[in-house]
């Protein structure tokens, strides 16, 4: 079953425009060689986008029981976060603006979701009842074996 993993990352310090560069780097690949491919970049913009690949990597693991190997990069974009506006002094009593722009980035995963690993509540309390009904026979055998 196709499954689709999304994770995001807000307010990063950092203008749009480059770590849009960065993104199509890594739009469309299969997850090993985006990370791969991001951990040999130069750009500034690379470990960011790393980080969130790799945390939405591990939430489709816990969320979904997806294949790591099935993973890809199905969609990455950048859009445009708050402004911070400063200023700054200039010649003749002058002052222009400083704009720092800030980014907002988003990854969806799909992948191949993992059916075997998948286990329901009804399993696991299963599970718990059989462990207490284990224990309870061991403590009727010690208790046998203290009368004696």
């Amino acid at each position: 079953m196709k499954v689709q993993t999304k994770a995001q990352l807000k307010h990063l310090r950092m203008t749009p425009q480059k770590v849009r560069l960065v993104a199509g780097l890594v739009r469309g690949l299969d997850v090993n060689k985006a990370l791969e491919q991001l951990q040999f970049s130069s750009k500034q913009a690379a470990l960011p986008v790393k980080k969130l690949i790799e945390s939405a990597v591990a939430n489709a693991k816990h969320n979904h029981n997806v294949k790591e190997e099935t993973l890809k990069v199905e969609t990455i974009f950048v859009d445009e976060g708050s402004v911070l506006k400063r200023w700054m002094p200039r010649a003749m009593g002058r002052a222009t603006p400083l704009r720092k722009k800030s980014s907002h980035i988003t990854v969806v995963l799909s992948g191949e979701a993992d059916e075997t690993k998948k286990s329901s509540k009804k399993e696991k309390e299963v599970k718990v009842e059989e462990t207490e009904t284990k224990v309870e026979k061991t403590e009727k055998k010690i208790t046998k074996k203290d009368k004696k």
